[in-house]
């Protein structure tokens, strides 16, 4: 798994990409693919992760957005030095494609602010 990094204001976010054969059917172009993710908290103060957004895009170009509260049903807070990790999945149509978003990132005082989640590619058969 090549995994992709970015940092945005001392928070370190590294995504993971796998592609999912067993899960995935070629004939009915039903591509699978998970994703791990670790985010790191290397400011002095505790964040709270609130919302997510993601751009999901495809080979031909057609882009999908989710966003929503939290990751995976949890709003975690993570302390100065600590991580939290975890994993999801989406399903293409196509064998390649990307991801790409943010998360809204807040601290004990109230203040948010946009984590930037790196750019990465999902492509069928590659792991």
């Amino acid at each position: 798994m090549i995994p992709y990094h970015a940092v945005t204001r001392d928070i370190e976010v590294t995504v993971r990409p796998v592609y999912l054969d067993g899960q995935s059917d070629v004939m009915e172009r039903k591509f699978v693919f998970g994703y791990f993710i670790r985010i790191e908290n290397h400011g002095v103060e505790p964040i709270q992760l609130m919302r997510r957004h993601w751009y999901i895009t495809d080979e031909t170009g057609k882009v999908q957005e989710v966003e929503g509260e939290g990751v995976i049903g949890q709003q975690p807070v993570i302390d100065p030095g600590e991580a939290h990790q975890y994993n999801s999945f989406c399903v293409l149509e196509t064998f390649t494609g990307s991801m790409r978003g943010h998360y809204i990132m807040e601290r004990y005082h109230g203040e948010r602010f946009k984590v930037e989640i790196p750019r990465f590619d999902l492509k069928a058969a590659v792991n």
